[in-house]
């Protein structure tokens, strides 16, 4: 049966934190949010929403926090979970193919907690050049695209201020579309 607690109410009311009630209550915003990598694949994509959700439960069980700050938090480390599950998946596709056909790798300016882009692979591996150069920046991003939190969200997880996480994110933003457009080039 249902639980009436929300995902919200399940952080503020400082009690024990049964993770069996933690997934129940965080299963259709992660859905949600694996449906976001999804939109623009082709319908034979060997990785589906639903699976790449149930991985998340797996790895959170056997290697995640045994409690989370807050709802923000959950969904960080949620965040880079899917993050290295899209990455492992894409390496393992790759290796299939031996290099196989790259797919140009674009960033919106807007959307991208909705991606346009379907190589992750080659966005993780920006991500881990960008990291050496500025890791806040990095994590700004990581959080942003593969967790869909917002600047409010993202300020409170990494303990900045909404304008500094925005700030971030317009320089990160700037950065990756070069780094992006040299790698696709």
């Amino acid at each position: 049966m249902p639980s009436s607690r929300s995902i919200k109410s399940f952080f503020s009311d400082g009690t024990a934190q049964p993770f069996p009630e933690l997934m129940q209550l965080a299963y259709s915003e992660l859905r949600r949010m694996a449906g976001h990598f999804f939109r623009t694949e082709r319908a034979e994509h060997t990785l589906q929403p639903t699976a790449l959700v149930h991985e998340v439960f797996i790895r959170l069980a056997e290697y995640g926090p045994s409690r989370y700050e807050n709802r923000a938090h959950f969904f960080a480390v949620a965040a880079r979970q899917m993050r290295q599950i899209l990455v492992d998946h894409g390496r393992r596709v790759q290796a299939l193919k031996r290099g196989g056909r790259w797919q140009r790798v674009t960033l919106d300016d807007v959307h991208l907690a909705s991606p346009d882009f379907c190589d992750f692979v080659v966005l993780d591996e920006v991500l881990e050049r960008f990291e050496t150069v500025d890791p806040r920046l990095s994590r700004i991003v990581e959080l942003r695209v593969f967790g869909g939190l917002s600047s409010k969200e993202i300020a409170a997880v990494l303990h900045m201020g909404e304008s500094t996480v925005r700030k971030g994110w317009d320089d990160a933003r700037a950065w990756l579309k070069s780094e992006l457009e040299k790698t696709v080039s």
